[in-house]
């Protein structure tokens, strides 16, 4: 089965957010590869799900100082979510504090003429890494505005051409299936 799933940036307006149709065999660190790219992250970070009330992220952490979770590479998507309209929560980044909430609005037959994962659509620019979590991005996208802001020339220096109203979704579907 194919799970439609809308992953949401929170704390973002206008926001941000991406549709995405997976396999539900999919495991959760597959996921992960999947939100890193459509979104735009560059897998810099750690990062983390929770899905009603666990927690599932790479068992290399166990050498971190983190609570204890499930291995994400040992549970796939239909493991955790058997149905429409479910709910994970997806952390990228534990200093920025990227929380994405992803609901499943179908679970659809695969059809044989589509190669999974994909994108079908989606809404703005994923923010650049390191810039602060939603309220920096906000101050970033503010400074942008107002060439006379003291932070204008380091910020266009830091985040280069950021256009945040780009959204392509032909080059993330080629780089979806780069990846998979």
């Amino acid at each position: 089965m194919i799970y439609q799933i809308k992953i949401a940036l929170d704390g973002i307006r206008p926001p941000i957010w991406r549709r995405v149709q997976v396999p539900g065999e999919m495991t959760l660190a597959e996921l992960h590869d999947v939100i890193q790219t459509v979104m735009g992250w560059e897998d810099c970070h750690l990062h983390e799900f929770q899905v009603a009330g666990s927690r599932y992220m790479p068992a290399a952490y166990d050498e971190l100082d983190l609570p204890a979770a499930y291995d994400e590479e040992a549970v796939q998507l239909r493991d955790v979510v058997q149905r429409e309209k479910a709910r994970l929560r997806y952390t990228y980044d534990f200093g920025d504090d990227w929380r994405h909430t992803l609901t499943v609005e179908k679970i659809v037959a695969a059809d044989p003429n589509v190669a999974y994962p994909v994108c079908l659509t989606g809404k703005r620019a994923c923010p650049p890494e390191d810039c602060g979590g939603p309220w920096g991005y906000a101050s970033l996208l503010e400074a942008r505005e107002h060439p006379d802001d003291p932070r204008f020339a380091e910020l266009l220096e830091w985040a280069g051409d950021l256009d945040p109203e780009a959204f392509d979704r032909h080059a993330l579907n080629a780089h979806l299936r780069h990846r998979h």
